[in-house]
């Protein structure tokens, strides 16, 4: 499981920081997760192949997660992209930017599909054999989404070296595969564990951004493997906080501990601050694994 941060500080792009945008590679899949303005350049910028972009998530409808999106599906256009691309995110989302392409008499020549959200209860908006994808509820001034990210149960990887000692066919893998014991021609049961190695655990993947400090939250993210939470301010700014809906570095590190998550990783910085490692430091008097992200940085678990 790769995360590529292609940008993570909050409300405007400068020069030396671009707004929410990042890539999480599980299971094959390349899904994008909010598209803030410049997204397309950070993602030439990382030699990440558009192509393998189908599916995007997008949090909420504030310019610092979305104002991406329609340069990038204009581009995807430009390139001549054949595949379908898949948007899900809140009412709203199609009318936008459906209205801009018809204002510009642009329309994709590839299948374009919105799937909006609109209940206040986490749902699954994505799911095939490997991978399922849920919204996490979040609290902030419009309605807004965090995403879960889980891998599904793999098969057993064959042992095939322990396969060899025996007279079993081919036919017989994906049994073995499943979990399933064989029986041999003389009666003789093998064991599965005796052809099987165990599989990887599952891994998943928390989006937060942008939320205030809720609780609630909780139950959805017990024991997941990252958590990225959103941590604009630091404590002594709790009251801006409060005020915008968002969230601090200490209230970040709060909700990692209290649903047991491995790792926590921080973003969404406000750039009224100077120093990033602030936000590690005061998120590390909660939660130990602490980890920061920042633009271009990929981390890998």
């Amino acid at each position: 499981m790769k995360i590529k941060i292609l940008g993570c500080y909050a409300a405007t792009p400068r020069t030396i920081t671009n707004p929410t945008s990042q890539v999480l590679e599980i299971k094959n899949h390349m899904f994008l997760i909010d598209c803030g303005e410049g997204t397309q350049v950070q993602l030439r910028k990382h030699k990440i192949k558009f192509s393998r972009i189908e599916h995007i998530f997008i949090s909420h409808l504030h310019g610092d997660h979305f104002f991406g999106l329609i340069g990038l599906i204009s581009t995807f256009m430009l390139l001549g992209r054949e595949k379908d691309l898949h948007i899900y995110g809140p009412k709203g989302i199609k009318e936008a930017i459906l209205l801009l392409l018809k204002l510009g008499n642009a329309y994709t020549s590839y299948g374009l599909y919105f799937h909006e959200l609109k209940a206040t209860a986490s749902e699954v908006v994505f799911e095939d054999d490997k991978v399922k994808v849920s919204t996490i509820p979040l609290q902030h001034r419009v309605y807004t989404n965090g995403f879960l990210f889980e891998e599904k149960v793999t098969e057993r990887p064959l042992n095939i070296n322990a396969i060899l000692n025996y007279d079993i066919d081919k036919v017989y893998y994906n049994k073995i595969k499943q979990g399933g014991a064989i029986t041999l021609e003389n009666g003789q049961q093998i064991p599965n564990d005796l052809l099987t190695f165990e599989p990887s655990a599952p891994k998943s993947y928390a989006f937060c951004s942008d939320t205030m400090y809720s609780e609630k939250i909780v139950p959805l993210l017990t024991n997941t493997t990252v958590l990225y939470h959103e941590s604009t301010f630091l404590e002594n700014e709790i009251d801006l906080a409060e005020k915008t809906m968002h969230s601090t570095a200490k209230q970040a590190a709060k909700i990692a501990k209290l649903a047991a998550v491995k790792h926590l990783l921080l973003g969404h910085y406000s750039t009224r601050y100077g120093d990033i490692e602030l936000f590690k430091k005061e998120a590390q008097e909660i939660f130990d694994n602490v980890l920061l992200a920042d633009d271009g940085l990929e981390f890998e678990f």
